[in-house]
């Protein structure tokens, strides 16, 4: 047999491999879309072959480990990086000081009755390091990537308790009448509350009234803090007078967007049942 052609002798084999193709689910492009992930198998990692890898998804990180039987590196790269954030991160421990200065603010401003100016100062210098971390940990976590669980709880709640507890130690003292508290306060609950209801249809996003507002009642409920007389005191008022007005302003404006947005989520959910029931 060995006038046989080397063509011919291969066909046998040639066509097993032909055969081979289709039985195993891929076209020929699909394959060398992640070829170069299989062929730099022994690479070090953050090659071109594994960007391959990664770009292609998990879908086909899986069916590449199923076909070579070794776990995909791409899906240990995304896994690393889900898992980067740690909870111990920068953001998350400026929130966590938020939450440690809350009981702190509460002692120096109730401290020798609450009227002395010396430790109001000291309890003003407290909220003010807590309102000055607001603005900052939520930047980093967006900038840099520290967004988490932990940081997405706790960094409102920390928010509305130094706010909350600034208001209710200044209306206890008589500095700030008590609707004034129930206003500020019933609005942050009802807006958190209305969030959460609504989250089904989507997400209420924050807006220039709601910063200005924030920004505001910040201003307002530190200059009440400090013990202030004459024309400071006057100035304090007109603030939180003005805040006032932010918080029952663009509470009515979050309630408008959820009423909108619920009506949104309910005509596109009804509109992809009819097509899917045509």
């Amino acid at each position: 047999m060995t006038g046989v052609p080397a063509s011919a002798a291969g066909g046998p084999s040639g066509a097993r491999r032909a055969a081979a193709g289709p039985a195993s689910g891929k076209a020929p492009g699909a394959a060398m879309g992640r070829g170069a992930a299989r062929s730099s198998e022994g690479g070090a990692p953050g090659a071109g072959g594994s960007g391959a890898a990664v770009g292609d998804g998990s879908e086909s990180s899986v069916v590449d480990a199923q076909d070579d039987g070794k776990p995909a590196r791409g899906g240990k790269l995304a896994a690393a990086a889900v898992n980067q954030a740690s909870v111990w991160n920068v953001a998350n421990l400026l929130t966590m000081l938020r939450l440690i200065l809350v009981p702190a603010f509460v002692a120096l401003m109730l401290a020798d009755g609450g009227y002395d100016p010396v430790w109001r100062s000291l309890a003003w210098a407290a909220f003010a390091i807590a309102m000055i971390t607001d603005l900052f940990d939520g930047h980093l976590a967006r900038t840099y990537n520290l967004v988490t669980d932990f940081g997405k709880i706790a960094d409102p709640i920390a928010d509305k308790a130094i706010m909350g507890a600034a208001l209710i130690c200044l209306s206890v003292l008589g500095d700030l009448p008590w609707w004034v508290t129930g206003v500020i306060l019933g609005r942050e609950l009802g807006i958190t509350l209305l969030r959460f209801v609504v989250i089904r249809y989507g997400v209420i996003p924050a807006s220039r009234g709601g910063k200005l507002k924030t920004l505001t009642q910040g201003v307002a409920v530190g200059m009440y803090v400090l013990a202030l007389t004459g024309w400071l005191a006057t100035l304090r008022f007109w603030v939180m007078a003005a805040a006032v007005v932010l918080t029952v302003v663009t509470g009515l404006d979050y309630v408008k967007q959820a009423i909108v947005l619920r009506r949104q989520g309910i005509a596109e959910r009804k509109a992809a049942l009819e097509e899917k029931e045509a």
